[in-house]
This record gives structure tokens, sequence and C-alpha cells, in this order.
């Protein structure tokens, strides 16, 4: 190793690495635990050295979580997109009161899991006709996002001879602050502006179909709860207006999301406290406007990400003009979002750790500032850089925290022809 490398060299007294922060998963003898299995077990288990790990039982305690703090009369909804894995969406419908998806293959893996038709809402921009006549054939939810969606849904019920249940996506005027993707506020792909909807509403009593409500999703990935407050003043000042403009009673509004997880150094947890405390006072302030009408909130991201590792093994290790690298079997091409090329405008870090090396009270580690990389012929291939971890050999497991949601899915795993990753549920 050379003077510049090894001057990076630290005991275990000096700061913490980042998975310090991590404290969700078990460990026994430096050993990270992912559902009571060391990551060794579960690569014998799959016969892989490469894979996404999820506790079942971390799950669980999102919803838990998620139940505690908010009022009783609001419906829970797992966005499908977030971990499509069969397993896992087997694991919340038990849990939880009802699936969104956002598309066919979606759909049809929400219906087939058990969860009511009428509990199934479909969204996203660009829905084709053959998306539109499945979704009408089975009674699930179409988000409108358009005002010729609209007029195709029509067209289509009739050709199904079925009623289409619809509720409109509202594009509101306002936003969701601080949030990681904004999806309502100024122009925007999805839903139909508040400045148009009110006119849509003046004539669908006359249309061919079964208006349920209302969808008004403003943004994702937020931390902060003032601002999911004010959002939520919103949402509910819009929401009792758009009540009173129907031809009927609706029996839906989807209140949106956007309730985030803690990803990089000096993020903290949501606290879900205040949020609940508001979410009961509009409640009781708009008691009338919604009486009998069901309220949602749809969540992916925060109820599978910190349940879920990303896990490859380190099988080269080289120093370059005083920079340590661990050369990993494991990249982008498996998680996009880790590697700073799904959404970030400058790259940060996910936590990281050497799953078979975890820190712990009777150990004397001795740490080492590295830049973990994968095996593809990209600069792009970064799963973390300049990080302080355990002193890491080839053999050695590199551990990705935060990556139960958007993880295989939205990886481009054909990338420069590397085998696919494996998942399980623990």
């Amino acid at each position: 190793m050379s003077t510049a490398a090894a001057g990076e060299m630290t005991s275990a007294t000096a700061q913490l690495p980042q998975h310090e922060l991590m404290s969700q998963f078990a460990q026994h003898n430096g050993q990270l635990l992912v559902g009571g299995f060391s990551l060794s077990a579960i690569s014998r288990m799959l016969n892989k050295t490469v894979f996404y790990a999820y506790d079942r039982n971390i799950i669980t305690q999102q919803v838990q979580r998620f139940r505690q703090a908010l009022p009783a009369r609001i419906k829970l909804h797992y966005a499908v997109k977030a971990n499509p894995y069969w397993p896992v969406v087997q694991h919340l419908k038990p849990l939880v009161d009802g699936f969104d998806v956002a598309s066919q293959k979606e759909m049809l893996l929400a219906v087939q899991s058990g969860m009511a038709v009428q509990d199934i809402s479909f969204a996203g921009p660009g829905k084709t006709d053959a998306e539109l006549s499945a979704a009408i054939t089975l009674g699930v939810t179409l988000n409108v996002e358009s005002v010729s969606e609209l007029a195709r849904i029509c067209r289509l019920g009739q050709e199904c001879g079925s009623t289409p249940q619809v509720a409109l996506r509202v594009n509101p005027a306002f936003e969701l602050k601080a949030s990681g993707m904004k999806m309502a506020g100024g122009a925007k792909p999805f839903g139909i502006d508040e400045e148009q909807v009110f006119a849509v509403l003046a004539d669908i009593g006359a249309m061919p179909l079964r208006l349920r409500g209302f969808h008004i999703f403003c943004g994702s990935q937020n931390l902060k709860a003032d601002a999911l407050i004010e959002a939520h003043q919103h949402t509910f000042a819009l929401a009792a207006k758009l009540v009173a403009a129907c031809p009927y009673r609706p029996d839906l509004i989807n209140l949106g999301g956007g309730f985030g997880i803690p990803y990089f150094a000096g993020e903290k947890r949501l606290d879900l406290t205040p949020v609940g405390q508001s979410l009961n006072a509009l409640l009781q302030r708009y008691h009338d406007d919604f009486s009998g009408i069901e309220l949602v909130i749809e969540l992916g991201r925060f109820l599978v990400a910190e349940a879920g590792v990303y896990a490859c093994q380190v099988v080269d290790k080289k120093v370059s003009r005083g920079t340590t690298y661990l050369v990993c079997n494991g990249g982008l091409h498996h998680h996009l979002a880790n590697s700073g090329n799904f959404g970030q405008v400058i790259r940060k870090n996910y936590p990281v750790a050497i799953g078979n090396k975890m820190p712990h009270s009777n150990s004397s580690t001795t740490f080492e500032t590295v830049t973990a990389v994968g095996p593809l012929c990209t600069p792009l291939d970064i799963l973390a850089d300049k990080v302080s971890l355990p002193q890491a050999e080839p053999g050695d497991w590199l551990v990705v925290y935060q990556s139960g949601a958007y993880g295989p899915t939205a990886s481009p795993q054909d990338f420069l022809g590397h085998a696919a990753v494996t998942e399980i549920l623990l």
C-alpha cells in the first residue's frame, strides 16, 4: 500500500462510518443479519454472491409506524412500483388497505395477490387503449391524467360493455416543498390542471362512467414534516372544493404520499408525530366535507426502502495514485439509484458497510478511506466514493443500505451483458 493510502488508515476510535446511522438490521459477532441470516448464509442459499435481501419484519414495522402515528381514518395503500418483487407484494397485501400501480403488469400482479379490485388504482400518463381496457374490464380505478384520456376511457368502456371506475388526478397549483421529485405545481405531464378540472366536473355527470373521486399527488421523498403538513392543508382545502363541485357524492380521495426515508449523511428520519397531529386536526375541520368518503395515503419507498440491502463481494483491491479502490462484482447495472444516475444532481453516497466486519463493542477495527466500484467498464459505476470503512479484502461483503426500493426494476440489468441480480425476502 502506498504511503498516501496508508495515511488514511484510522483506528476504531475515529469517527464512526456512515453505516452506524443505519440501525434497523441486527448484527451478531460482526456479521450483518437480514431476516436473521448472515450474508454468507444467504449467499449459500441462493448460490449467488450478488443479491438484494429484504427483511420482512422491517417492512411490517414501517407499516406499524404509519398506523401508530396517523389517524385510523386514513387508509394506507402500497405503491407497487417501489418494489414489485412478488414475495414483497404478497407480504404487504394483508398489511395495507390497497395497492397503487403504474402499468398493466403491476395491475395484474396486484389483482393476483388477492387485493380487491376496488382497492387497486392505476396511475400514470400515456396509458394505452389495451391497458385502459384491461383496467375497465377488471374494475380497477383509473386515475385519469388528461381530458383526452377521459374521453378514451368513455369510448373504451362502451366497447367493453363495462362502466369505467375513475378518479380524476388533479395537478394542483401548489407543490410539495422540499420533495425529492415534484409532481405537481406548474406544467406537469401528470393530472388535469386545477384550473381545468372544475369544467370537467361540470360535464362528468353525463359521462358513461363512475367518478369514484380524486387523486392529488404532489411529490415524493420528503423528510420535512412542515412541508408535508402544509401540502396536506392545501390538499384538504382543494379536495373539499372538488367534492362540492361533483355531480354526485364521490367515495374516494387519494391524498398522495411523499413520505421519505434518509439516504445521505446529515439526513434524519421523518417525524410522523406532527404529521399525524395535523391530519387529525384537518379531519375534524373537514368532517362534514368528507363524511363517508375514504381518504387514502399511498406510500412506496417509505414502506420498503429501509428493509432492503444490496450485497456484493469485493473481488479486487488496488491503489491508484493514493486512492484505494475496492472493486466489486456488483454495480450500477443492478442498483442505478445508488450510482447517482437516478435523479441525483450531485452524486452522494448511500450508507454502506462491510457486512462481515461490522464494528461492535468487543472488536478492534481499523478503518480506511476507500472508493468502491463495480465491474462495468464505465467511470459511472460507483458504489461508494471516498468512504471510511473497516479494512476490507477480496471476499468481503460490501453492503448498500436503504436499497429496498427502486432497485432491480429501476436498473439497466442488461447493460454490458452482466448477469441479472437475485432477490430474496427473509
